[in-house]
């Protein structure tokens, strides 16, 4: 009886599995349709956030396609047999999303292929001179000592910054064509067709990288570093509004918490900044930027304004755990409101002058108002200003904001200089000239469409 009931449980549980895994099996589609659903989603998402990913990827495919052609056309395929494959492999490791990456990628592969190729076939040479026997171990000894020597190269901050890449193809260059001279006969012919393959696809790349739709290391960094400037600006505005209100009007706020803190993405930017820099450094010159643009000072700026960025995230912590001191606040209340005012109006006209590539002249008068303020408020901590306030704590509270806001008025004194410093390396035009120059070109087109407007209608011929 107890092996019947047990032959009935197992045959019970078989066909609950069995069941289980068809119903799966069935809503295999569905769940199928659903992530699909979700990805067709965040492409159509990433695409609308930058619409430029979607441009490069059809340029790569351009690019490659292009290369392609090779293989496709006999007389071309004859010239280079299998090589041609390293032109394909150029463009699928050279071309990047910005112009000077792309170009980095392209000069350091093309230079260091003929660098390392010379070489190698200099070493195949003088190998060959030593007999065959000796032959193999002066072509090991060679590799050895150039793939032992350019790897620790590789180590020196400078070198790896810019031509890690091309570093990386010296090795291999040199490998392949030192190795290969042993077994092939004309090391010459294998040497230039590598070499006239490798600079087909970097010139394929580097002219649809230019020429369609290009995207600028420099522009994104010259946008990314003012829009940084605005977040600051942003939480200094509403600093006062949220924190220094007054108590009864605190329920009824409504801000935009996410554009107050839009400030914490600034703090992780440095890597961005730097590979920009780098990207740009290598890049011709292109609209208002030119070839020689001071790039490093951006990463200046972007350093103060990192700085400024950690004190307002602590200024920020003290900001969220509402502490009150009707006294203090009251007391302190004008003045830190000027600051914080004042600081963020001063970053705006910094950030707008950057925009706009002016001499940061109008924001002069906001930084000398906030340094004013931050002197007053100085003294007025340095008075018997507590000897009437109960709380310690509300008073320690108060006196941290303070300090906080001064060392941000510091901070912001220290941006401003560096973009000073920015504006007289570049050449930055004065505002005079670049409202002038608004007007010139408003009154060419007010004129253009007057004239497009009076143009007497041609004569008819019978």
């Amino acid at each position: 009886m107890a092996s019947l009931e047990m032959g009935v449980a197992t045959s019970q549980e078989t066909v609950g599995a069995l069941a289980s895994a068809w119903r799966r099996l069935m809503g295999l589609p569905k769940s199928l349709m659903a992530k699909a659903v979700e990805v067709a989603r965040k492409a159509v998402k990433l695409g609308q956030d930058d619409p430029r990913r979607a441009t490069h990827s059809l340029k790569v495919g351009f690019a490659l396609s292009l290369v392609s052609l090779i293989y496709y056309f006999q007389p071309l395929y004859d010239n280079f047999g299998g090589n041609a494959v390293w032109a394909i492999m150029t463009v699928v490791v050279v071309f990047e999303f910005y112009v000077g990456a792309t170009l980095s990628k392209g000069l350091n592969r093309g230079l260091a292929t003929l660098l390392a190729g010379a070489l190698g076939v200099g070493a195949c040479h003088l190998a060959s001179l030593s007999g065959k026997t000796v032959e193999p171990i002066l072509l090991s000894f060679f590799v050895f000592l150039q793939a032992a020597g350019t790897t620790f190269m590789r180590f020196f901050p400078r070198i790896k910054a810019k031509y890690d890449y091309g570093m990386l193809i010296f090795i291999l260059t040199f490998a392949l064509v030192s190795v290969s001279g042993f077994r092939e006969d004309d090391i010459l012919e294998f040497a230039h067709q590598r070499l006239s393959t490798i600079v087909i696809g970097g010139s394929a790349c580097l002219i649809v990288s230019i020429i369609v739709c290009p995207v600028w290391a420099g522009e994104d960094l010259h946008r990314l570093i003012a829009l940084n400037m605005e977040k600051l600006a942003n939480f200094l505005e509403g600093f006062g509004d949220e924190y220094l209100r007054e108590s009864e009007e605190d329920g009824d706020s409504n801000q935009d918490k996410s554009l107050v803190r839009g400030y914490k993405s600034v703090l992780g930017t440095k890597s961005n900044e730097e590979s920009l820099a780098i990207f740009a450094s290598w890049e011709p010159r292109h609209g208002q930027f030119r070839s020689r643009h001071p790039w490093k000072q951006y990463l200046k700026i972007g350093a103060s304004i990192r700085q400024c960025a950690y004190r307002i995230e602590v200024l920020d912590g003290y900001q969220t755990t509402k502490f009150h001191a009707p006294q203090v606040q009251t007391r302190l209340k004008e003045l830190c409101v000027e600051m914080s005012m004042e600081a963020a109006r001063a970053l705006k006209q910094l950030s707008s002058s950057l925009k706009t590539m002016t001499v940061p002249s109008s924001a002069t008068p906001h930084l000398e108002k906030s340094r004013a303020a931050a002197k007053a408020l100085e003294s007025l901590l340095k008075t018997t200003f507590w000897e009437d306030v109960t709380d310690l704590l509300d008073v320690v509270h108060a006196a941290t904001v303070s300090s906080l806001l001064i060392d941000i008025i510091d901070c912001t004194d220290k941006i401003a200089d560096s973009v000073s410093e920015l504006a007289s390396l570049a050449g930055f035009r004065t505002a005079e000239k670049h409202l002038k120059q608004q007007e010139v070109v408003l009154t060419v087109t007010a004129l253009e469409n007057e004239s497009l407007q009076v143009r007497p209608a041609p004569a008819r011929v019978f």
